[in-house]
Formats: C-alpha cells, structure tokens, sequence
C-alpha cells in the first residue's frame, strides 16, 4: 500500500491488519444503523451510526499518521462522550440501551484523555473500560435473541409497560396507538 509509507510506529502489516478489522466494524455497525431506521427505532438507529463512525476514525487516523492525528481522535471521543451523555437522558425508557450508554461515556472520555495525553495507564484503563462495553453490549443483543429462541424472558432486559406490551401483550395492545406511530397517515 502507498498509502502507509515509512516511519509508522508499527509494521504495517499490523496497521493493514488493525485497519482492515476496524473498517469490517464500520461496515456491520452501519448496516445495524440502516436495519434499526427501518425498525423505526430512531435512538438506536442514531447511535449505531454513530459508533460506526468511531470505528471508522479510530482505523484511518493511525493508518494514515495524519499531523495531530492523536489529538483529532481525542476530540472525535470527547466529543462522542458528551453526545452518549446526552442520548443517555432520553434513552431512560430502554433500559438495556442505558446501560450500555452509561459504559460508553466514561470509556469515550477516557479514551480521549488517553488521546490528549498519551498517559500509558489511561490507555489501560480505556482499553478495561472498552471489554466493559463490549460485554454489556453483547448482553444487550444476546437477551432479546435468547428470548427469541426459547420463547420465554432467560436474561431480564428491563422492558418496561409500553415496551413489554408490545413484545408480550396480545393483539389489542400491539395495535394500541398505531394511528400515531411513524409513518402512519392521518388521511389519505
């Protein structure tokens, strides 16, 4: 590749490799993002996206070294922090979402410290804080898909009435306002 030249930190073997895993994440993260808009489900759609966008920036920046690539990245994640801490306060009637978004904060935030700073033990902590993350989030997609394939609740996710109506109730309780959901005219 021309594109990684001379005087990387790493191989770039291991760029190329780091590169290639990071963007397949992109691509899954993405499509989730367009699956969810189509669910009409528009606080997951929003965060898939962008966290698909994370995984973007954190392949290109050390892939290509840009001049203040690090700090760039830092703000991209600071900046990520505050927009998860935001999407949390609306994200109450989930619980499972919330969950994974008060992990995400703390682990963005300290990820761009370690990106202002360089500090080795942040870049630690960062990296714990991330495994925290990874595992919530594969709790919060492996319960509902358990419970798919069982047909009854194994691991609590936390729905609440309108939710659990929606998923549990009968016939009546699924159509239950549907005349104000997305996507439904008022007059034709």
């Amino acid at each position: 590749m021309t594109l990684l030249g001379k005087g990387h930190r790493y191989p770039v073997e291991v760029i190329s490799h780091c590169v290639w895993r990071y963007f397949r994440f992109f691509i899954l993260q993405l499509i989730v993002s367009i699956l969810a808009f189509g669910a009409r489900d528009v606080l997951t759609a929003t965060l898939m996206a962008c966290f698909s966008g994370t995984w973007l920036a954190n392949s290109l920046v050390p892939a290509l070294e840009p001049p203040s690539g690090t700090e760039v990245l830092g703000l991209l994640n600071l900046v990520f922090a505050v927009f998860a801490l935001l999407m949390a306060t609306v994200a109450h009637r989930k619980p499972v979402m919330w969950f994974v978004l008060c992990v995400a904060v703390p682990r963005f935030a300290v990820t761009a410290l370690f990106n202002f700073t360089g500090a080795a033990w942040l870049g630690y902590v960062s990296g714990a804080l991330g495994l925290l993350l990874a595992g919530v989030a594969m709790y919060a997609a492996f319960a509902p898909a358990l419970k798919d394939m069982r047909g009854e609740e194994v691991l609590p996710v936390g729905r609440r009435c309108p939710a659990y109506d929606a998923v549990e109730g009968d016939l009546a309780a699924r159509l239950r306002n549907l005349e104000r959901q997305a996507g439904v005219r008022r007059t034709l």
